[in-house]
């Protein structure tokens, strides 16, 4: 580590409409998402595995606690956003982490949102339905 083992390193992280605030303390790999534990707030298995990404990337799933708070969006989006607020937070943490991070592609936001709807049509592309008479 770079620096003291009592301090807190943050991250910002953002996908979609999702943004999540990220506080990492050094200690034994307790992700806390919204007060709620990582298993109850994230259902589905493969969403938990999005979280602990940059962890185990650097192979440091024990070694740090997380307190999270994220909003907006759906589950999916903010589970992108606390991978990525995590990954900017182990960059703070310390600065050697930052090529297998970036190699990696946590710490690049995603910058795809949803299209606008368009006048004339029932959605973004979404044409209504042609009929010759």
């Amino acid at each position: 580590m770079a620096k003291k083992a009592s301090e807190t390193f943050y991250g910002t992280g953002r996908r979609k409409k999702s943004v999540a605030r990220v506080f990492l303390t050094p200690g034994k790999g307790k992700i806390t998402v919204n007060n709620r534990d990582l298993d109850e707030y994230f259902g589905m298995e493969t969403l938990k595995v999005i979280v602990k990404q940059p962890l185990t990337a650097i192979e440091a799933e024990g070694k740090f606690d997380a307190y999270v708070t994220v909003k907006g969006g759906g589950f999916t989006g903010q589970a992108g956003a606390v991978r990525h607020g995590i990954a900017r937070a182990l960059v703070r943490a310390d600065e050697e982490n930052r090529p297998v991070l970036k190699k990696a592609g946590y710490l690049t936001r995603d910058p795809r949102m949803k299209e606008r709807k368009k006048y004339g049509l029932k959605a973004a592309r979404r044409a209504p339905q042609f009929s010759k008479r």
